[in-house]
């Protein structure tokens, strides 16, 4: 058993110099201390990431990993497979929730195909291919035709578990190369929603109940079901005590692998990745049990309106600036993110300071820092 998996490239350090630079330049920005509250510390944080204070996002992204989801078969979802390759045909053509949504946020889209059960209606790409207005075709990184059914077997072999994290690491080091300066994480995947709370619960030691939610809208019935499922895996594969890896292994899904490996590199890169809901802080949470330094490069966007999403934000000990129960995803939370921040860095960059309209500036009182953490 592989006890992690282990990278060549440990993760960026990150630079508090530049944060700090970057926390005195906005208290010289003629406004009230913390004025832009958690964005204040976002800016910063993202100074820290890049190691400047200079802070650029100007060059986004999201990424969207798409699989399946062998738990399907127990009943956990009122969809089936079939909408996994049909979403991810209208990302590759540019037409998703999500895809509409980074076009207003001046992000392009990557679809990324990890473990779609039916691929006979996609046209795939083995490099990354340019669609039309800044989507990127569906690339071909598949780990396996979707993973097995947890109920009676791990959903995922170490093998698989090890390529879908490679996959998802490699391509923010590419992303990278290409000059984007932050990552925004999605996915699509039917049953998806049922192996994240199974790895949240198996992670934070969680009663089921306290992690599963309707997803795309269970039923009573349903969220019994779900609820059943999820407690059965965590006595069958003794997941409390498991490792990270090990846990993933039994009950998590090729685009929570693959996630966590786009965190992991992300931060060997200095890019900010952002969390988008449920399957996206699944994998973030992932990333950190794994390798805590990562952490130091997420960045949260809106709490997902799913039960185990709290109990992860607040290992992550982070602060979504959004809060709109949304549970599309996709990604489509990362990305309203983006302009949001845009509007932040444009006080920053371009307001006023004190000396300029002659003011006296706030000062803090000793011993206090700038804004909490985001």
């Amino acid at each position: 058993m592989i006890s992690e998996i282990l990278r060549e490239h440990g993760c960026r350090r990150f630079d508090r110099s530049a944060y700090n630079e970057a926390a005195g330049r906005l208290d010289g920005v003629a406004k009230p201390l913390d004025g832009l509250g958690i964005f204040e510390d976002m800016i910063c944080r993202i100074a820290g990431m890049q190691g400047t204070a200079d802070v650029d996002i100007s060059k986004r992204i999201a990424v969207m990993m798409c699989a399946d989801n062998g738990v399907v078969e127990e009943g956990v979802s009122q969809s089936s497979y079939d909408v996994t390759a049909k979403v991810a045909a209208s990302m590759s053509e540019g037409r998703s929730s999500v895809c509409l949504m980074a076009e207003r946020a001046g992000a392009d889209t990557l679809p990324v195909d990890v473990g779609i059960k039916d691929i006979s209606s996609l046209e795939e790409y083995d490099t990354l291919t340019p669609g039309d207005r800044g989507h990127y075709r569906l690339l071909n990184r598949s780990a396996g035709r979707g993973t097995a059914d947890f109920a009676l077997a791990p959903a995922l072999t170490e093998e698989e578990f090890e390529k879908c994290f490679i996959t998802g690491a490699d391509l923010a080091h590419e992303l990278s190369r290409r000059g984007y300066k932050i990552i925004c994480t999605g996915e699509m995947g039917i049953g998806n929603t049922t192996t994240s709370a199974a790895l949240a619960a198996s992670l934070l030691g969680l009663k089921a109940r306290d992690a599963v939610g309707r997803g795309a809208g269970l039923d009573d019935e349903g969220l019994k079901i779900k609820t059943g499922v999820i407690e059965s895996a965590i006595q069958r594969y003794d997941l409390y005590h498991a490792s990270p890896v090990h846990a993933a292994c039994c009950v998590g899904g090729f685009d929570i692998a693959a996630l966590a490996g786009v965190f992991t590199g992300g931060a060997e890169c200095g890019i900010p990745v952002v969390i988008d809901g449920l399957i996206s802080a699944a994998a973030a949470l992932l990333a950190y049990r794994m390798d805590p330094d990562v952490r130091d490069f997420m960045l949260p966007s809106h709490m997902g309106d799913e039960r185990a999403m709290m109990n992860i934000i607040k290992e992550l000990s982070l602060i979504p600036p959004i809060n709109a129960r949304m549970k599309l995803g996709e990604g489509t939370g990362a990305v309203m993110l983006l302009p949001l921040l845009d509007m932040a860095l444009a006080v920053y960059n371009g307001s006023a300071s004190f000396d300029d309209i002659s003011v006296e500036q706030y000062r803090r009182p000793a011993g206090e820092e700038a804004s909490g953490d985001a």
